[in-house]
């Protein structure tokens, strides 16, 4: 392994977010006291920055292939230092609103080991977004955002599920199966978009993903662990989880997934800067082909625990022949299976944004029958929730015409909560003995 360095924020940065955790991650001492008891063979969880030392020193693509990477932000072009900019501010946001949504269910998990794992990954996620603070703090964005790193920090802390950059960060989870099945799908976009940033042309954003990419291994096996030990008790016929929870949920995670990668004609400029070195529509694209081997080794696990007899080329071409002309195969039947909706389904962002395209990929002529298919093929608990409900709006109203799909892009998602700011808003005042004034947290 590469040499790595690590850093803690200034005092004052660090104790805010040590703040935040205790506000959200009530359990994180727990997990370090019993650290070894689950994890033996791994090294303790560290709270600081990671610098990975030896990274190529040359931009890896684009316009300025070739040419020393970045050091600073004033070494960049206005434009190009301002896209960074929203990157890490998403980033930071994802980190800490993972967090957020998985300490709503933590506790409804059925399996001690599983909580284990979600919670340490829950820590990992507190330190990535750490080590977005730090990027914030250690060079000067104030000339780019017009903030200061008192201000940048304080609104990243201060937002809450309803208020995080990107939609699949402000969905309540329902149930422990939210936590696995987010893992294994939206954590798996989390690589891609590390393994992108490792390329950066600003080099302390490529040195900082390394290690993070490393903790985003054990996010994936959060999820996919868990799951096939999920779909090899379903073929038992356990009373505890049935493919079909399963498959509501894919149907719920994969749309918001897809999305993540931004809108499929967009990402050129990333490329173009030497930020991404690939395109939006290119890097969704591999992942759908990711995400459909993982469905794939899900279904052959049940498919061999209902039919233990079976060779394993015998149960691939079983699996191959059911998934192609459906029907049966010695009592299990096609669609018993798991599957990915279609691309198209349940989109509210991208190029698909509020076509009413079922599961299958078919279409629909009135929003009724459209909203009647989505209630049947998501989860209950999903449905009863204002996301569901503010989907249900705006679909409506671009259906009848009241609204272009830009229009309600725009509003999706909004989940605000009652009682006013973040709990630890004021904890995030850390300048208080300061003759610095803040302006007020972020709504939510």
């Amino acid at each position: 392994m590469a040499e790595t360095t690590t850093t803690e924020l200034p005092k004052r940065y660090h104790d805010a977010v040590v703040k935040w955790r205790e506000t959200f991650l009530p359990d994180y001492d727990f997990l370090i006291e019993n650290w070894d008891r689950y994890f033996p063979r791994d090294p303790k969880f560290r709270l600081c920055a990671y610098r990975e030392c030896g990274m190529p020193c040359s931009i890896e693509c684009g316009e300025d292939q070739g040419k020393p990477k970045h050091q600073k932000v004033a070494d960049m072009k206005p434009e190009v230092a301002h896209q960074l900019a929203a990157q890490i501010r998403a980033q930071a946001s994802t980190e800490f609103g993972s967090i957020q949504q998985h300490q709503l269910t933590l506790a409804r998990a059925q399996d001690e080991q599983e909580q284990a794992m979600v919670l340490r990954m829950m820590a990992e996620e507190l330190r990535h977004g750490y080590q977005m603070l730090h990027l914030l703090q250690e060079d000067d964005w104030q000339p780019v955002t017009g903030a200061s790193t008192d201000q940048m920090v304080e609104e990243i802390l201060s937002m809450r599920t309803g208020s995080h950059v990107l939609g699949a960060f402000n969905i309540d989870f329902e149930s422990f199966v939210d936590n696995i099945v987010f893992c294994a799908l939206i954590d798996r976009v989390g690589k891609y978009q590390l393994s992108m940033q490792k390329i950066s042309s600003y080099s302390p954003m490529a040195e900082s993903m390394p290690q993070m990419l490393r903790e985003e291994a054990f996010h994936l096996a959060t999820g996919v662990v868990p799951l096939r030990r999920w779909v090899v008790k379903a073929a038992e016929g356990s009373p505890m989880i049935t493919l079909e929870v399963i498959q509501k949920h894919l149907n719920k995670w994969v749309p918001r997934a897809l999305e993540m990668f931004g809108d499929e004609r967009g990402g050129s400029t990333n490329v173009k800067w030497g930020l991404k070195p690939m395109k939006n529509r290119e890097a969704q694209d591999q992942y759908w082909r990711e995400i459909g081997k993982v469905v794939h080794d899900l279904n052959m696990r049940y498919l061999r625990a209902r039919l233990p007899q079976l060779e394993l080329a015998d149960a691939e071409a079983a699996l191959a022949r059911l998934e192609s002309d459906g029907g049966s195969f010695q009592g299990v039947r096609a669609e018993e299976l798991l599957r990915l909706p279609h691309r198209e389904y349940f989109r509210r962002r991208g190029e698909p944004a509020f076509r009413m395209v079922g599961f299958d990929g078919e279409t629909f002529e009135s929003v009724e029958a459209y909203l009647g298919h989505l209630t049947r093929t998501l989860p209950d608990g999903y449905r009863a929730t204002r996301d569901f409900l503010e989907f249900v709006e705006q679909m409506t109203a671009v259906a009848r015409g009241d609204k272009k799909p830009e229009e309600a892009q725009r509003v999706m998602p909004q989940l605000r909560r009652v009682g006013g700011v973040c709990p630890c808003s004021r904890a995030v005042r850390w300048v208080a003995d300061e003759a610095v004034e803040l302006p007020g947290p972020a709504a939510g």
